[in-house]
């Protein structure tokens, strides 16, 4: 799509993994230090329109993505999530999974994973 900025991104080669269905790129707004974004190439909205195929090639993508954030970073811990639709908070109507590391004392209280998980407010 001409004016998805996700394809522009895999168009420009802009990420740090790949395999034949997808990429990682770092995302630019990050909630925490880390936090990469797995794209399908194909440009489709949401999880359930990904076909089998593409859904192996995110998964194979994060498991590669985890080892080299824990190289890299050494979180303790991790979030992935995806928004589906406007109403969950989707911004960007191209699929993508956000593979967010966590750190202890990132929260005060991270019991509740991802129901309690606030953006705090992170200097680089």
């Amino acid at each position: 799509m001409d004016n998805c900025i996700f394809c522009k991104m895999i168009s420009a080669k802009e990420y740090v993994l790949e395999n034949k269905l997808s990429v990682a790129l770092f995302d630019k707004f990050p909630v925490n230090k880390g936090h990469m974004l797995i794209i399908p190439k194909r440009h489709f909205s949401t999880y359930f329109d990904a076909t089998y195929e593409e859904v192996q090639a995110i998964n194979e993508l994060a498991k590669r993505a985890k080892q080299l954030l824990d190289d890299k970073y050494s979180p303790d811990g991790y979030n992935i999530g995806i928004n589906i639709g406007k109403d969950a908070g989707q911004t960007i109507f191209h699929l993508h999974v956000h593979m967010i590391p966590r750190y202890k004392g990132d929260v005060e209280e991270p019991k509740g994973g991802i129901r309690n998980f606030k953006i705090p407010l992170i200097k680089y």
